[in-house]
């Protein structure tokens, strides 16, 4: 009983309350998943993933390649993603298409995902380097025509004719000769951790980033990778602010293979969480294999379903 009634009203004649009638079945919450019905769950986790600043993307390469750039682009808007990573690409002309593409659909190029296994940074030999180094400025070129912020670089590859130490060493010192383009262009090279034999742990990752003293060189994480000799979330919450784009794939450690997001053994909920706690905002990019409309739709609500920690 509540102390603050008065006197009189706490020993009023108490009157029976009339009954109720009740629904035979209680009715759904409005917000809950049966009342919203799949169109609004989509709706609802889209919703929550731009109010945490998180935004849906996948690879150029994922979308059918006979439909036109146009086609791909609205494709990949109407699956429910909200940007795309491409290529390099050096054709004056198709870079026009893609930027036009881009336009159309409001879905923004936001990466360009260059690699460099080809002419490794780490080099010793000149010639492959300077291959390097052009190969990265014209990559950076073409996510300035294409309005990215960043460009995917596989920093250094370690194998029997290139020492740990030599590619820790001129991959920094080549890295180095980039950044007064990327600082013009504004766009961040952002390292990549792949299986190269290089950046095996978090704390030299850090370490590698932090020593360019640039805001132009950062990290892009890749959270299926780390898994065959690490855990996603102790990496993203030891590079924190350091990620400039994530990465988006599963790994099943039995098999040691790749396999479909929510379907191997990364710790989805405790990832989602360290994303949080560094205050991580920007895109999760899938990095898998292609497919159709229906199997795109799925990968964006598996994403979904990641970015709701479900």
């Amino acid at each position: 009983m509540n102390r603050h009634l008065s006197r009189n009203t706490r020993h009023a004649s108490i009157l029976p309350c009339p009954r109720r009638i009740l629904p035979e079945k209680p009715l759904p919450r409005q917000d809950s998943p049966k009342a919203l019905g799949n169109e609004g769950l989509k709706r609802r986790r889209r919703q929550t993933a731009m109010q945490n600043g998180l935004k849906k993307a996948l690879i150029l390469s994922m979308l059918p390649s006979n439909l036109s750039y146009v086609e791909r682009f609205h494709l990949a808007k109407e699956v429910g993603f909200d940007g795309i990573e491409a290529p390099p690409i050096s054709d004056p002309e198709e870079i026009k298409k893609i930027r036009a593409a881009s336009e159309l659909s409001g879905v923004p190029v936001h990466s360009i995902i260059y690699g460099g296994w080809h002419a490794p940074l780490s080099s010793a030999d000149p010639r492959t380097v300077e291959k390097g180094l052009q190969d990265v400025q014209a990559a950076l070129h073409c996510a300035k025509e294409l309005g990215a912020d960043t460009v995917l670089l596989v920093p250094a590859i370690v194998n029997e004719s290139t020492r740990y130490a030599d590619a820790y060493t001129r991959s920094q010192q080549n890295i180095r000769k980039l950044i007064p383009l990327a600082e013009k262009l504004k766009v961040v090279i952002a390292v990549e951790n792949v299986w190269n034999n290089f950046l095996l742990s978090p704390l030299e990752f850090a370490r590698y980033v932090d020593e360019f003293r640039s805001p132009f060189v950062k990290a892009y994480f890749d959270v299926g990778n780390v898994l065959a000799f690490g855990w996603s979330e102790d990496w993203i919450r030891t590079l924190g602010k350091r990620i400039q784009r994530i990465h988006l794939k599963d790994f099943k450690r039995s098999t040691r293979q790749f396999v479909n997001l929510l379907e191997g053994d990364v710790n989805w909920r405790e990832v989602r969480k360290a994303l949080d706690e560094i205050g991580y905002r920007g895109f999760l990019t899938a990095e898998l294999g292609g497919g159709d409309a229906n199997y795109l739709r799925d990968v964006a609500q598996r994403i979904d379903r990641i970015i709701a920690g479900v």
